[in-house]
């Protein structure tokens, strides 16, 4: 047996260094390569076109070692000052610098996981670990002499660390000594890990110069030492399979070795001291560095000592040999396909064949047969070089040459595969037998000539009867090598897939594909093109590649038969299921630049229907398309920006928020990513987070380049503009609310601005300034509903007594922390139901009105029905009814007499009666108790007022002197809040001049009810006048007589009248009448002056009778109307026709439209919806415009002209005005002046004759 042949020439030669290389490293990516040198440079490569990518300089002494981490992002250099630089893997841009070790970093690796990096110094004797995310050591160092490498197991539990006096082995996380052991007999420099972690091989100095090889489990030596090397062996390297070993060596040698023998198959000759070795990330070439400055690539054709032989020309011997393996081993198939390469031997055209380059096959061929023109062999074997390049012609002369040289195994083949390219299937079948009378009866050669007639014929469109060929073989024969059947079978389906695909028949090409897969486990052929190499020279095959590309062009086929679902899996499968180096390659296919582009295409369709499951509302289903698309391509913020969409239909806020950052990682520049961001952030009620991805979203808009992307930003507001929409509902909404309010969560008194601030700093505001994002926004209901249920207040109704918390009691403080007795103990409780019922605000009078500040006294006064009115609830506290109390002690309390309470109780919608004991009035725990039948039937029975009127009660002018009624009887601490109590119930708004006096307090409001309304029932009452105005009360009480109530006529008998006053009144002065009438003016009400439309009768005489009442009592008549009887503590003049005096004196009847048959005033007016403002109802109930009243000019001369119906109507006025009213005596002060005469009761007066009224009568008086 020959001595290997050394090589010298290497594929490739990197240079660009100035001095020699010390340590050399390749990425995942297969693209590049880092290598280190003396000349204090790490130097970028790309692999592919040999050219440095990036010098990167920052060492200032030799770099020593190099590591890459595994995900390729970061590169660690050490120097021999000890001295470690961090780079970026992408850019090579310097990251960070440590100052490791004293002084040379003899080591460096990374953990699997890459969060650790570990360094090691020959000098200062110590293995450190540094966190690769702060660069901050981890731990403390690793105590040990002269550390010459230091090299992480594959799963990154151990790490092994070669010293000068032995090897020593940790546990990784635990720092703890696993096992020291001897190793070497001198220095132990170098280390390597098998890929599954099983062993462990070292290398060491000039005196021992071997690898030798550890079982980790048992930490034993496994076999004897490795042998070749001359001198120290610097660095080890392992296949990426695990397959083959490098060994770089200071003898200036690079050995390659198969791992599972031991032996070395190629040696690389340097011409200088090799300092480094790695293999390529597909195990394809070994780069090695030396002091030559360069770096040389070097090819890794598997070889073994079986070559040797072939070379020698020693096939006897080497037949013999394998015999006795085959022999000993019938299911070796390593043996068998070595005897198969000793027909057809291994010589440099074999090489050139295997690598593809026929040109070069044909010449060595050529030059073989010019020098050797009897050499049968060497025309076989160009004839299988011509049927690889399709020359038929050519393949078939060399093959029958040969044959005519001298008849063999191989010449016969060569025919047949020819025959078969031509064509000529019958003369090939024929020449495939001869050739089996050379197999010396071999069945395992027989069988492999079988194989080859399969192909053959298969490649000759004989697709079944190779099939058949092949099933036989594999059932039929003896000792048949199954797997070289699998593996033929296989690759025929992948060919057959591979027409069908061409061919646009999709499902049958993925039913080939998956024949292939599903012939025998993959992972169990990850040698199959070494095993059978002799198809990959007959044919061309690939069969490294076999699996893969079934792998591959199923995922297409199944991609364009529409199973895209079906293709993602089968693509996962693929990625999961590859070794690392497979999986790199299927990487790069997927992500190709060519039209095939599988991830893009796939990834794209996957998104497109999930894009319509979204828009169908399956979300379920749109997620996992958008996962898959994700999957497939990571780098498409569309794909995690459409799952997002997905999952925040979904409600899953988190998970949404993820794929929203993920998208804006991906995009930063897109405002989709912040968008999504905004949407999950506001679900997962982040709101503040929310806010400030909604305002980079804005920014990015504004600044995109494309116009119709900035177009967008026109639909959406900014958070500021937000806030001013929700600034102004609060004012709104606080514009019907008490001034102070009390915070029932802190008990803090607060003001508008404190109310604000608090309502800013709440979940509510923060979601809903995180909503309003569109201009469409600013005007939804929502900000109204928002703000009126975070301002929703509970206000008290109750009776004052002796002691009350006051503002200043409370200003400042919270309520909840005061003393609690008597009126503080109420303040206290009032604020603790409202919280429990989840009211932010509430509202006692007591404390909550500033009352030394006119100003605010006259806002609260003027506002008071407003605020009850807008309360969300309000509470009415009855201090003198007990727990025990009885149906009808609420109509008994006190607080029905209260004059406050009238309005606090009719104004609020919601109502409730607690105790003093604040339990439930009658336990009754309905929400509103103005809901209640038994509670309104009792108030209605101690107020007087009816039910209805209670629970729906309007403010307004409507109804006044029945309103007046119900407050008659109630009283006040202060006089004047009789009249001021009543404000709000009116809804006027007047000063409030406490000091002014009762009088005049409810003069100003009785007036201005009659000046705003028109209505005159006001002025029906009995009692004593005012000063304020004499027509006027000088107490409420005098309302409390129900207005006087005169019997009126049916319709029967005013058409009875109408007929009769038809025949009497003449047309004319029936006309004039209603209208001097209609045009009458409203009353008039300024200044305490009333100026009162009316119909006058002149009093003719007034005298006085004796015994009749305790109080003066006269008789009185006047003209036109029939003698009556008045009662008044009032002196009167007494005078008749006979003894007539100067002052006049007036019976009256004040002037009422509704005689007309028309509205009233009042009745005119439009009340508002209950959602408007008690001040717009009464701005829309002010008084009418005199000029709006008047329909025509008052009658002149001229005849009118009339149609029956006016004059009915006329006639009926008549009729009305001849019966009974109530009537005022008004005596004469000055000229045009008059004062009401009171009286104790009312005053009723008749027409004796409704023909008689004179329009003379019709006047307006002026009273003070």
């Amino acid at each position: 047996m020959s001595e290997l042949i050394t090589i010298t020439t290497p594929l490739r030669r990197f240079k660009g260094h100035e001095k020699g290389i010390t340590a050399v490293a390749v990425f995942p990516d297969k693209r590049r390569m880092v290598t280190g040198s003396y000349d204090t440079t790490v130097r970028l490569w790309d692999l592919k076109t040999g050219v440095v990518l990036k010098k990167m300089e920052g060492h200032r002494n030799w770099v020593w070692k190099l590591a890459v981490s595994r995900d390729g992002q970061v590169i660690a250099s050490g120097d021999t000052s000890g001295e470690v630089i961090v780079w970026h893997g992408e850019t090579g841009e310097l990251l960070t610098k440590i100052k490791a070790h004293s002084y040379y970093i003899s080591s460096l690796d990374f953990s699997p996981d890459g969060t650790v990096l570990a360094t090691g110094s020959l000098f200062d004797e110590m293995t450190k670990l540094w966190n690769t995310k702060t660069w901050q050591l981890q731990g403390d160092p690793i105590e040990c002499q002269f550390v010459n490498c230091v090299r992480y197991s594959p799963s990154g539990e151990l790490l092994a660390i070669a010293t000068n006096h032995d090897i020593q082995i940790y546990n990784s996380g635990t720092r703890k000594r696993v096992k020291p052991f001897k190793g070497h007999k001198s220095s132990n420099f170098s280390l390597a890990w098998t890929p599954d972690g099983t062993r462990l091989l070292t290398g060491s100095m000039n005196d021992d110069p071997t690898i030798r090889e550890w079982d980790t489990t048992t930490w034993k030596q496994v076999g004897d030492p490795w042998t070749g090397h001359t001198d120290q062996i610097n660095t080890i390297a392992i296949h990426p399979a695990g397959t083959l070993v490098a060994s770089a060596s200071r003898d200036i040698h690079v050995r390659l070795w198969q791992l599972s023998d031991r032996q070395t198959i190629a040696v690389f000759e340097h011409s200088s001291i090799t300092t480094c070795v790695t293999f390529s990330v597909d195990g394809n070439h070994i780069f090695s560095g030396d002091k030559d400055r360069m770096i040389s690539e070097w090819t890794t054709i598997a070889t073994t000592t079986v070559r040797d032989a072939c070379i020698d020309g020693d096939l006897s011997t080497d037949e013999e040999l394998l015999m006795q393996d085959i022999n000993t081993d019938a299911n070796n198939h390593t043996p068998y396909i070595h005897r198969s390469k000793a027909c057809f031997p291994i010589t440099s055209s074999r090489i050139a064949c295997l690598n593809g380059d026929l040109s070069t096959a044909e010449t060595l061929l050529t030059q073989d047969i010019n020098t050797s023109p009897n050499n049968h062999t060497s025309y076989a074997h160009r004839s299988f070089v011509m049927a690889r390049k399709y020359d038929w012609d050519q393949a078939l002369l060399d093959a029958i040459k040969s044959i005519r040289i001298q008849p063999s195994l191989t010449g016969y083949i060569s025919k047949g595969i020819a025959l078969c390219g031509k064509g000529r299937v019958l003369d090939a079948r024929a020449a495939f037998d001869v050739a089996s009378m050379y197999t010396d009866q071999d069945s395992e050669i027989t069988h492999f000539l079988l194989l080859i007639k399969a192909i053959a014929l298969f490649n000759a469109d004989q697709h079944d009867e190779a099939n058949l060929l092949l099933k036989e073989l594999a059932t039929g024969c003896p000792n048949a090598d199954t797997l070289a059947c699998d593996i033929v079978q296989a690759y025929l389906h992948v060919q057959l897939g591979i027409k069908a695909l061409d061919g646009a028949r999709y499902d049958e090409a993925a039913d080939h594909f998956t024949a292939a897969l599903d012939s025998r486990d993959p992972s169990s052929k990850s040698n199959i093109h070494e095993i059978y190499e002799d198809l990959v020279v007959l044919f061309g095959w690939d069969l490294k590649s076999l699996w893969q590309k079934a792998r591959q062009k199923r995922c297409n086929a199944l991609l364009r038969a529409g199973k895209f679902q079906d293709a993602v899996k089968s693509y996962q499968h693929m990625m999961t299921s590859s070794d690392e180096i497979t999986k790199a390659d299927c990487f790069d296919w997927s992500n190709g630049e060519s039209s095939a582009n599988f991830k893009q295409e796939c990834s794209a369709l996957c998104a497109a229907n999930g894009d319509s499951a979204f828009a169908a509302s399956d979300y379920d289903k749109a997620i996992d398309l958008y996962s898959m698309a994700i999957d497939l391509d990571s780098a498409s913020d569309i794909f995690f920006a459409g799952r997002s969409e997905a999952k925040l239909s979904k409600m899953l806020w988190e998970d949404a928020l993820l794929d929203a950052q993920k998208a804006t990682e991906l995009n930063p520049s897109s405002h989709v990513g912040y968008r999504l961001s905004h949407s999950a952030l506001r679900g997962a009620q982040r709101y503040e987070e929310a806010i400030e991805a909604f305002t980079i979203m804005l920014t990015k808009l504004d600044d995109a380049p494309e116009v119709q992307i900035r177009y967008l930003r026109q639909q959406y507001v900014c958070p500021t503009e937000a806030e001013d929409a929700i600034r102004g509902a609060v004012w709104i909404e606080l514009s019907n609310a008490p001034l102070r309010l009390l915070n029932t969560s802190t008990g803090l008194l607060c003001d508008r601005a404190a109310q604000l601030n608090s309502f800013k700093t709440s979940p509510e505001y923060k979601e809903l300034l995180s909503s309003i994002t569109k201009r469409s926004d600013l005007q939804m209901e929502r900000i109204k509903e928002v703000v009126a249920m975070h301002f929703r207040c509970v206000l008290l109704s109750h009776r004052w007594e002796e002691t009350e918390a006051l503002l200043h009691h409370v200003q400042e403080k919270a309520v909840y922390e005061l003393d609690g007795l008597n009126g503080t103990a109420k303040l206290q409780s009032f604020c603790k139901i409202a919280r429990n019922a989840g009211y932010f605000w509430a509202w006692m009078d007591t404390c909550c009105i500033d009352k030394s500040n006119n100003v605010e006294v006259q806002e609260s006064v003027n506002s008071m029905f407003v605020w009850y009115r807008h309360s969300a609830l309000t509470i009415v506290y009855l201090s003198d009814v007990s727990p025990s109390s009885q149906p009808g002690a609420l109509g008994r309390s006190v607080w029905n007499e209260r004059g406050w309470t009238f309005q606090e109780f009719v104004a609020p919608k919601v109502v409730i009666f607690y105790q003093n004991d604040w339990s439930l009035y009658l336990d009754d725990r309905s929400p509103n108790h103005k809901e209640s039948l038994a509670i309104m039937e009792e108030l209605e029975g101690a107020t007087g007022i009816n039910a209805q009127a209670l629970i729906s009660f309007r403010p307004g002018m409507r109804d006044a002197r029945e309103k007046l009624q119900w407050a008659s009887k109630r009283v006040t601490t202060m006089q004047e809040d009789i009249a001021y109590s009543l404000f709000g119930i009116f809804g006027v708004h007047l000063p409030v001049i406490y000091g002014e006096k009762k009088q005049n307090a409810l003069g100003r409001l009785l007036q201005e009810i009659v000046a705003r309304s028109g209505d005159i029932t006001s002025l029906d009452w009995v009692g004593q006048s005012s000063e304020f105005n004499s027509c006027l009360p000088a107490d409420i009480i005098s309302y409390a007589a129900p207005p006087c109530s005169l019997p009126s006529l049916s319709e029967d008998e005013i058409q009875t009248a109408v007929s009769s006053l038809r025949n009497i009144v003449p047309v004319d002065s029936a006309s004039k009448l209603y209208n001097m009438l209609e045009n009458m003016n409203a009353p008039l009400f300024a200044n305490c002056r009333l100026r009162l439309p009316c119909i006058a009768f002149r009093v003719t005489e007034v005298k006085r009778r004796r015994g009749l009442a305790a109080h003066s009592t006269y008789g009185v008549k006047a003209d036109g109307l029939r003698d009556l009887l008045i009662t008044t503590d009032e002196t009167l003049i007494q005078f008749s026709r006979a003894k007539p005096t100067q002052q006049t004196f007036f019976l009256v009847r004040p002037w009422d439209r509704r005689l007309l048959g028309l509205p009233d005033f009042s009745e005119q007016l439009t009340f508002a919806d209950e959602g408007e403002s008690v001040r717009d109802w009464s701005e829309s109930e002010s008084g009418s415009d005199d000029t709006d009243e008047r329909s025509s000019d008052s009658p002149g001369e001229e005849e009118l002209s009339v149609d029956s119906d006016a004059h009915s109507r006329s006639l009926r006025l008549m009729v009305h005005l001849g019966q009974a009213f109530s009537a005022l005596l008004v005596a004469q002060q000055r000229v045009g002046e008059y004062k009401r005469v009171a009286s104790d009761h009312s005053i009723i007066a008749q027409v004796k004759d409704p023909a008689s009224i004179d329009i003379m009568n019709i006047r307006t008086l002026d009273i003070l």
